[in-house]
């Protein structure tokens, strides 16, 4: 279990990624990316960021062009939140969601058996 402390910086730094994706990337690719979570590791020396596309067909253009952009992101980041060392990011595409609505259809598939 994460210290208090890592999940307020996951939670912050998973506001703070929103915020500048929406604001100042001129990426139109990764303009409307959802981020879905943040997980740092306990050392502060990586972040791990969980996002989901609208259009699953993107999926793989949005991930490399996140990645691309991670340097200049953790720059941006760096100026808003105040740590010393500021994460490495990676960006990892969310499959929760598709995994609640695969589960979700096998339910429904169950109540239309009965």
């Amino acid at each position: 279990m994460a210290s208090i402390k890592i999940e307020r910086l996951n939670h912050t730094i998973q506001e703070e990624i929103s915020i500048i994706l929406m604001t100042e990337v001129k990426d139109e690719d990764i303009k409307f990316v959802t981020i879905t979570g943040c997980d740092v590791t306990s050392d502060y020396s990586f972040a791990k960021v969980y996002f989901t596309v609208l259009d699953p067909t993107k999926k793989d253009s949005t991930l490399e062009a996140l990645n691309g952009a991670a340097s200049f992101i953790r720059g941006k980041l760096s100026e808003r939140i105040e740590i010393r060392h500021t994460p490495e990011l990676k960006f990892v595409y969310d499959t929760s969601i598709e995994y609640g609505e695969h589960i979700e259809s096998i339910i429904d598939k169950i109540h239309e058996e009965k």
